[in-house]
This record gives C-alpha cells, sequence and structure tokens, in this order.
C-alpha cells in the first residue's frame, strides 16, 4: 500500500492530484440520488467516456435504475511516484464496486476510444460475455484525436468564427473570484476542421460501424451522442464558434445514423454543470456560476438529467424532442425567465460584486469535488492509499 496526505495543489481549474476517498465518496452521493426499479429486462449497454461529468452519470443512472450490464471506456492515468492515479481512475473503481454489489456485470476498460485497437477490445468482451448491445452512449470530451487510419493527430480549438468575440470570465486567485475579460481569438478554417474531427459525430459513427460489421446491434437498438447548445450569453465562445461546428456535425450524424436499418440515434442536449471539460471554456465558469445563483436547488444535476435520459431511452417515458429531433434535457436552463434573470446578473457583474451576483463558492467547491475534494465524509488530514488497482473483468 502507498498512503499518503493528498492535499489539491494545482493551477486554476486544473488539480495535480485527486482524493481516492473522496472520489470513492462522491460515486457514493451518485448513487444516493437513484431511486432504483426493478424492471424485467437487464439491458446491456456500452458507455464511451463512462469514467466522469455526464457519462459517469449516466453509468451509474443505467445502474441503478435500470440495471444495465456491458461495458464502459475511458482513458485514464495510474498513480505513480510523484502523482496520484486521475479522478477519473478512482471514480471508475467506486463505480465498478457498486455495480458488483447490485450484481450486475459491467466492465471497465481503461484505453484511448479513438483507437481501432480499444473497439476491437471492447466488440470482443461485449461479443464474449453479452452478445450484443442494446444501448450505446456517446459522452468523450477531449482535447486531441489520432485518427487510427491515417496517424494524424488533430487538436480541437477553443475560437471564434467569422469574427473575434470578448467575453467575462472567471477566474480564481487563491481561492478567490477574479473577474476577467478574455479575448476569443477568429478560428482558422482548418482549426475548425479539426476540431470537428475530435468533437464531432466521425468516432461516434466508427463504434457504431464496429457494432454493426461484428452484428452486435441487438433488436431495439439505440444510441446516444450527449451535447450542449447552452445560453446567447456564452454562444460566441460555444456554440457559434468552433466547438459549436463540432456539436452541429454530431447532430448531423445522429441523422445520419438513423437513416440505417436496425439503429435510433439522438443527441441528448443536457444543461449546465460543472465538468473537467466545461470549467476549460472561457466564460462557461461565470455563466454556471451566476445561473446557480438564480437557480439553487432547482438546478438540474447530471444525475437528474441520466435518469431522466434513462427514462426516456427505455420508453419508460416518452422522449421529450425538440423539431430536429434531439433529446431535450435542458429546457430547465434555457427557461426566458431563467435567462433573463441570468443575463441581468452577467451585466451587472464586477469585481467588486462578483462574490455576491455569482454563486463564486459553489463553483469552486464544485471543480475540487471533482478532484474528489470538499467531499464531506472525508478526513482530508488522514493518509490514504493511492495506488487503487482498476477494476479487473470478472468471468
Amino acid at each position: 500500500m502507498s498512503e499518503r496526505v493528498v492535499k489539491p495543489v494545482g493551477r486554476g481549474f486544473l488539480f495535480l492530484d485527486s482524493h481516492p476517498a473522496g472520489c470513492e465518496r462522491l460515486v457514493r452521493e451518485l448513487t444516493a440520488q437513484v431511486e432504483a426499479r426493478t424492471p424485467d429486462a437487464r439491458p446491456v449497454a456500452l458507455v464511451v467516456g463512462s469514467s466522469s461529468g455526464y457519462g459517469l452519470a449516466a453509468t451509474v443512472a443505467g445502474l441503478a435504475r435500470y440495471g444495465i450490464n456491458g461495458v464502459g471506456v475511458s482513458f485514464e492515468k495510474a498513480a505513480t511516484v510523484r502523482r496520484t492515479a486521475t479522478a477519473g481512475w478512482y471514480r471508475t473503481a467506486a463505480t465498478s464496486a457498486y455495480a458488483e454489489e447490485l450484481g450486475r456485470e459491467f466492465h471497465f476498460v481503461n484505453a484511448d476510444a479513438f483507437a481501432d485497437t480499444t473497439k476491437a477490445e471492447v466488440l470482443d468482451l461485449v461479443a464474449e460475455r453479452f452478445g450484443g448491445v442494446d444501448y450505446l452512449i456517446y459522452s468523450v470530451a477531449a482535447p486531441r484525436r489520432v485518427d487510427p487510419r491515417t496517424d494524424t493527430t488533430y487538436q480541437s480549438a477553443i475560437k471564434a468564427i467569422g469574427q473575434p468575440a470578448q467575453t467575462k470570465s472567471l477566474a480564481y486567485d487563491g481561492g478567490e473570484p477574479v473577474l476577467q475579460e478574455v479575448g476569443i481569438d477568429v478560428a482558422t478554417d482548418d482549426e475548425v476542421a479539426e476540431t470537428v474531427q475530435v468533437m464531432g459525430g466521425e468516432d461516434w459513427t466508427r463504434w457504431v460501424d464496429a457494432l454493426e460489421e461484428r452484428k452486435l446491434l441487438n433488436d431495439g437498438f439505440s444510441t446516444v451522442a450527449l451535447t450542449y447548445i447552452g445560453s446567447e450569453l456564452t454562444g460566441p465562445i460555444y456554440r457559434q464558434g468552433s466547438i459549436g461546428a463540432a456539436k452541429a456535425h454530431l447532430e448531423e450524424t445522429a441523422r445520419s445514423l438513423s437513416k440505417r436499418d436496425g439503429v435510433l440515434a439522438r443527441t441528448s442536449v443536457n444543461g449546465a454543470a460543472v465538468t473537467q471539460a466545461s470549467s476549460a471554456i472561457p466564460g462557461i465558469g461565470l455563466y454556471v456560476s451566476l445561473l446557480h445563483k438564480v437557480l439553487g436547488e432547482q438546478m438540474q444535476t447530471p444525475m437528474q438529467q441520466s435518469i431522466a435520459l434513462w427514462d426516456q431511452l427505455t420508453g419508460a417515458v416518452e422522449p421529450e424532442l425538440d423539431e430536429d429531433g434531439r433529446i431535450r434535457l435542458d429546457r430547465w436552463e434555457l427557461a426566458a425567465d431563467v435567462q433573463a434573470a441570468v443575463r441581468e446578473q452577467w451585466e451587472a457583474v464586477t469585481q467588486e460584486n462578483i462574490a455576491d451576483v455569482a454563486d463564486t463558492v459553489w463553483f469552486y467547491q464544485e471543480v475540487r469535488r471533482l478532484y474528489g475534494f470538499d467531499v464531506d465524509g472525508v478526513d482530508y488530514e488522514q493518509a490514504t492509499d493511492v495506488d487503487v488497482e482498476w477494476p479487473t473483468s470478472k468471468a
């Protein structure tokens, strides 16, 4: 055992270490939010991007509410002499333990989801243990992608399209909130194209292709890719920027996949949340802090939305679709009165009043919780074992 006291050391929204006990308890908090059901069917699910954010919530919600079996895929790092494992590593170990307690057969593969070798490994496991897949949930957030056919590395860019943009943004200095003005450069055509290659629907398509080629699509197979639209306040950097081009491609991919026999593909538009991916995007941290100030406990968590997603995927409730066929889990966020209140706060915020106008304490705690810190019930002065094993497949 390698035990040590783990403290939150990092810069901005990025922490260098994660707390194993905090991450484990965080997963337990997620499971407590789910009202379990005992459905007759035990569907098989493949969750690509199962260790963090909405992918983690979808995995836990599926296990707890519908007793799914299947496979989760993520790309995490083990502990080293100098550093702990990544938070997703510890969360996956905790999720696996929870699945075992439920008596579910859910395997976790630690590998690059973009690689063909990963697809082959996962599909071999699916074929051997389950014989097919009912649901594929695609929730990958990555800064770069290596195309397995050409070995070309594509790098995503967080930039504007058409003209430069300016946004207010939230930073922290010693834990204190700092209001910044951030300029957003215009993306080149190549940068937009590369962002689409990383964050668009090509890899999602390749997962469906691989399942189809191996005849692993069960009758009634459906797949959903998780996405975000967001507010007009964040539009220039998000939906109207290079990321938005990738999200549009994801939605077009859903329409294309659904033209195939035996495939129902949709995108699920989730609401705003504090995630490791979203906290890196200028303006999003401030926006989410303002949104929480306006809504408080009425702000829907990723788990609440994931429960709603599974209810709709399984047909327990009628899918809530928009005119473009997208599942909409974000209506609470984009309600006119909510957006008007957030805009009022956005326009009023200054460095002098930011701690009052925005819920900056909550946001900073939520970022720390992503790494297992600030979780109730954990003694952070106690040494903890950082060498947690990756869950191995059990025959």
